[in-house]
């Protein structure tokens, strides 16, 4: 039996099926597992978590003159119980770019020591715990519905030792952002993020010194990596409660349209959608990120880049959507005005594709930076508008990330 109990209810071993609230409130990095200590017990009572679900059947179950305070018969139950309290709680809050990109850095931080985590104990040969899985795509998916450009930039900035980490948060933030932009509902959203999370999920067995090899990779390396599909549908497999979306989307998130992708050179419609968004988020933010064998592509060349490739490679109305997600102009783009001053694109504006917000911080014309200056473009006051975009490579500003980001690059 299912039970709903307060924190203060909670003995050494009872099962704990889950938190409820926030995955960023309560101190652990899974759920599914009994309580046999008491500095996890002293951990939960000090967090801001007040009710947890505990399996009866899998631990000790509350005293019999004690209430819980629900009971449930099934899985769908809990699930049903948690997200939408989460869900209703996120909408009523606006945060301004700034804020968001506060909230989201930490939630790029656990997410990414989450992801670890459940890549160390696939090889260890451990499951995947599907319940703090969902908790942490609840999260990102979160912040992606208050503020979609936050998350998945501040995602873009890896560095070789966790690029797989991060990489699967930033296309679980991509696909949730897309999944809304493609105007699925909730659950589906809450869908698509999981498969993103997971897609990669097979290269947790391949050696991590061929993952982060700083050159080219010979054709047999290039043989090792492409079973990572296969082997994250196997991993998957033997995991409960995991959606045919997601075991989908880990199998042919390489397949292309025109039949030349791989492990199973499917084409057209035979590709499913969750498939064909893994495919653009996941191209999009490796080739946005620096890896040890190159720098990553400025993002508004990676679109123009990508809508070369798209007849052949990805489904056309799916890349399409994701350009809308993200804008012409994407966060992190270097812009010149006509003006003749440059400036980085901070935030979309919810009126147009062609008119973000921007931070201003040089002047072309006198060779010399200027007191940065916020410029929103859908205000429609004055008339500098952005005449082209800069190739970043050009101008080599070191603290082009910190500009748009706020953070400081080390």
């Amino acid at each position: 039996m299912l039970k709903r109990i307060g924190v203060n209810q909670l003995t050494l071993g009872m099962h704990i099926k889950e938190f409820c609230g926030s995955w960023m409130e309560h101190p652990f990095m899974r759920s599914g597992f009994v309580l046999s200590s008491d500095a996890d017990l002293a951990a939960i009572l000090a967090s801001s978590i007040k009710e947890v679900w505990i399996d009866s059947h899998k631990g000790l179950d509350v005293a019999a003159d004690v209430p819980a305070v629900t009971e449930a018969e099934s899985e769908a139950e809990i699930t049903a119980s948690l997200a939408p309290v989460a869900t209703a709680k996120r909408h009523l809050s606006t945060l301004t770019i700034d804020q968001e990109i506060d909230r989201a850095a930490r939630i790029c931080a656990q997410a990414k020591e989450a992801v670890e985590t459940m890549f160390d104990h696939v090889r260890m040969g451990q499951s995947v715990d599907v319940g703090s899985a969902r908790l942490l795509v609840e999260e990102i998916s979160g912040s992606v519905a208050r503020n979609p450009a936050a998350l998945i930039s501040l995602a873009r900035l890896k560095t070789a030792d966790n690029y797989t980490y991060l990489h699967s948060v930033a296309v679980c933030a991509l696909m949730a952002a897309l999944a809304r932009q493609l105007g699925l509902d909730a659950a589906e959203i809450r869908s698509a993020g999981m498969a993103g999370l997971m897609h990669d999920l097979g290269k947790a067995p391949i050696p991590l010194k061929l993952l982060n090899k700083a050159g080219k990779l010979t054709e047999a390396e290039f043989e090792v990596i492409k079973t990572h599909p296969q082997l994250g549908f196997r991993i998957l497999q033997m995991s409960q409660h995991i959606e045919a979306k997601t075991l989908d989307a880990c199998l042919h998130h390489h397949e292309k349209m025109d039949g030349s992708g791989y492990p199973e050179g499917l084409k057209g419609d035979e590709i499913s959608l969750a498939a064909k968004m893994t495919a653009v988020c996941d191209v999009y933010d490796a080739i946005t990120s620096d890896r040890p064998y190159k720098r990553g592509w400025d993002p508004a060349y990676a679109l123009r880049q990508m809508a070369e490739w798209s007849r052949g490679h990805f489904d056309l109305p799916v890349f399409h959507a994701l350009v809308k997600t993200l804008g012409i102009y994407p966060v992190g783009a270097l812009v010149r005005m006509n003006s003749g001053r440059l400036g980085v694109v901070l935030e979309q504006s919810g009126s147009s594709l062609t008119t973000p917000r921007i931070k201003l911080f040089y002047s072309t014309r006198s060779a010399l930076r200027i007191a940065p200056e916020l410029l929103d473009l859908s205000r429609g006051i004055g008339t500098d508008r952005i005449a082209a975009l800069e190739n970043p490579d050009d101008w080599n500003f070191p603290d082009l990330q910190e500009l748009w980001s706020g953070i400081r690059q080390p």
